[in-house]
Formats: C-alpha cells, structure tokens, sequence
C-alpha cells in the first residue's frame, strides 16, 4: 500500500468517526444535549436526548424485540408502578419520552423481553459490585454543584493499591488532595465508605466527590482537606 493510500484511509476513517459522535472532549454540565446532532461513536441512535424543558426520549434499535422498558429511580418520580413501556416503530426503533425531570443524575436500566441490560447507545455507564448500568444526566442552565466549573482550582485523585489481611487479597483506595496541597502540611482527614455493592470508584465517578469538594473549597464553604475513599 503506498503512502498517497495510507494517507487516504486515515482521513476518511477519522472523518467518518468525527461525523458519528457527540463532542464529548470536554467535562460539561448538559453531556446528553443534543447539541451537535450526531450520535456517539459505535452507537446507533441518540440515547439518551436530555431537552433543556427536562423531558428526556430514550431509543433502542431492537427489531425483534417483544417487549423494552425502562427501569430506575426515575420511573416512581413519574408515578409509575414498575418498568414504564416503550412504544415500538415501523423502523423496528423502540422509543420513550418521560418526563420534566428534576434537575439530577439518575441511574438506570433496560429491560429488553425480561433481561436487564445497559443502555448499549448511551456513554455514560457505570458499574459497582453488580452488573452495569446507564447514568441519566438531566441539566440545568448551568453547571451544578457537582459538576466540574470553569475557573475553579482542581484537587487530585490517586488510586493505591494494598494487600488487606482481612479480605487476603488486593484492595483499593482512592485519595483526594486539595488544590495546592503541600504534604508537609496536615490537613483534616474525611473517610468515605460506600453502602452495600458500592466500591471505591463509585464516589469518583457516581459521586463526583472531588468536584463536589473543588466547589466548596472555591466558595469558602469547606476547609482544605484529604477524602480517603
């Protein structure tokens, strides 16, 4: 292959993945606006859409399908009773639009004829001591608390691994240390435990323990401190 061919190939590859995916370079506030009118990279429909009245439409494609519900949180703010159905297109799309919402982050599932899965359109999934699940951003006119803000300082986040003689195996923690930290200086130590099924990453990446402390330190309201998660 020469190299004009080469060349060829990698251009058209990168325009066709810069033409089938949401911009999500940045760490923003509303991830599942549409803002762009793409989709996800290896995804084949927008799910979810977060619209800025709250109202949110997941879509499956699943032409053989019998039967797709939704399943979370959300569900009782709605007032359902159980999973809430989807309706079934001509196209073999499957489709449902809830909602306002309030402002939050929800977590959910599918349930695709009686099996529980992920959102296989939607990138934001997570997962504890249980299978995975899909994570449900719905957005205000600006970022909240927990959501990472422009001009605001940053802490760090460093995973360690020890052996645990109580469970005799690895374990990890993770370790918060405020912006301009010095480590010959003591600081206040907060010890984070998850429930039941919960692991360590889960404050990091469900939780957004640190942009949550990198806001309070920012407006006064917290002193500087390590998180031992």
């Amino acid at each position: 292959m020469n190299k004009k061919l080469i060349i060829a190939t990698l251009s058209l590859s990168v325009a066709l993945a810069a033409s089938a995916q949401q911009s999500n370079v940045n760490l923003s506030y509303n991830p599942q606006k549409d803002t762009e009118g793409l989709i996800p990279f290896s995804a084949n429909l927008n799910s979810p859409q977060v619209n800025d009245d709250h109202t949110v439409i997941f879509r499956l494609r699943a032409p053989k399908a019998e039967s797709v519900a939704l399943s979370g949180a959300m569900t009782t703010i709605m007032g359902a009773r159980g999973p809430i159905p989807f309706t079934k297109g001509e196209d073999g799309i499957w489709t449902l639009t809830i909602g306002p919402l309030p402002v939050d982050m929800y977590q959910y599932n599918l349930i695709v004829d009686g099996v529980s899965m992920a959102d296989p359109n939607n990138t934001y999934a997570a997962f504890t001591a249980m299978p995975p699940y899909s994570e449900l951003i719905v957005h205000g006119d600006g970022p909240q608390w927990w959501d990472a803000k422009e001009d605001v300082p940053h802490g760090s986040i460093t995973r360690h691994i020890y052996y645990s003689s109580v469970t005799e195996g690895e374990r990890e923690i993770y370790v918060y240390t405020p912006p301009q930290y010095n480590p010959k200086k003591k600081y206040p130590v907060l010890y984070l435990m998850g429930g039941s099924g919960e692991l360590p990453s889960n404050w990091m990446y469900d939780g957004r323990v640190n942009f949550i402390m990198d806001n309070l330190l920012a407006e006064g309201k917290a002193e500087p401190m390590i998180i031992a998660i």
